[in-house]
């Protein structure tokens, strides 16, 4: 995917996180296989339901199918290499690998924090704002928002892993088990200004602007309810609280991925690392379908008919 005829010293990486998962390696490997198949069946599940229940074309809907859509992404981006590496004893990975593999998990986190973000809005706007919200946030416009989130999120780390190709890279340990561009450009000999500068803008637009919009939401559709009827608020409040659950869940871990290294994230040790790199992505993934799955009636009836067919078979 990206060119690696560049003036480095160094062409391949060692996932130095991998090593310290070797002395139990066949049960991570397998744990992570098990965790993958099962993300990626009950997620394809979700959206398949979303696609062809008509009672379900609505916006919120639509927003969760994305969301398990983008579980679905990333787990196929992190889950089968990481029991390839461990099954296989390989510990390296070329710099055009690190660089893909960088683009497709920060790709994932961008796009869910978007994607909970746009639920967020979608809620307060249903909640406040109940007899304009079909011609406010129609099917066609949440899809279009999607569009945007998806463009966004791999325009901002296309743009990280070019400003990468440009710096000249000293190191080859990587603290993690999969690549990250914060993780290469910590491996430079050269200035890494620039990098720094677009990271931080980038993650604080990303995140700190999310997490403005995501409060003001809640807060304002919390307010609301407590002044429409008991059943009408009960309903919106279900709704809030699984979205806060899932929400909080993924940006505490994701912020401490974002900002390890930002925050001297070199005095963590590696135990650290790999417990914050692997949880983040693992946590989140597993509890998006439960969740949503579990606490989303609609979907629940659905998916329980649903499975009850695929096992009578």
């Amino acid at each position: 995917m990206f060119n690696a005829s560049m003036d480095l010293n160094v062409q391949v990486f060692v996932l130095v996180g991998l090593k310290e998962m070797e002395h139990l390696k066949y049960f991570y490997s397998v744990a992570a296989l098990v965790l993958c198949f099962i993300i990626i069946f009950l997620c394809t599940l979700m959206v398949y339901i979303v696609w062809a229940e008509p009672s379900l074309h609505e916006p919120m809907y639509i927003f969760i199918g994305n969301l398990m859509l983008n579980d679905i992404f990333g787990s196929s981006v992190f889950f089968p290499k990481l029991a390839i590496d461990l099954l296989s004893g390989c510990s390296n990975i070329s710099f055009s690998g690190c660089l893909t593999q960088s683009f497709g998990i920060q790709s994932f986190a961008d796009v869910e924090t978007l994607t909970f973000t746009l639920m967020a809005f979608d809620q307060y706007v249903a909640v406040g704002f109940p007899l304009r919200y079909h011609s406010l946030m129609t099917n066609w416009r949440a899809l279009q928002c999607l569009a945007v989130i998806w463009l966004m999120a791999f325009k901002v780390n296309m743009v990280s892993a070019i400003l990468v190709l440009r710096l000249k890279l000293c190191g080859n340990s990587i603290n993690n088990v999969y690549c990250e561009t914060m993780s290469l450009t910590r491996l430079s000999c050269v200035s890494t200004l620039v990098n720094d500068a677009y990271g931080t803008f980038s993650a604080f637009l990303l995140y700190g602007g999310s997490l403005t919009i995501v409060i003001f939401c809640y807060i304002r559709t919390f307010l609301i309810c407590l002044k429409i009827s008991m059943k009408a608020s009960q309903k919106a409040i279900h709704t809030l609280v699984t979205h806060i659950i899932t929400f909080l869940t993924f940006m505490v871990t994701v912020l401490f991925v974002s900002f390890r290294y930002r925050l001297n994230g070199g005095s963590l040790s590696i135990v650290t690392h790999l417990v914050i790199s692997v949880g983040s992505p693992t946590l989140s993934m597993a509890l998006n379908p439960l969740i949503y799955g579990i606490r989303t009636q609609a979907l629940k009836t659905k998916m329980i008919s649903n499975l009850k067919n695929i096992f009578q078979k």
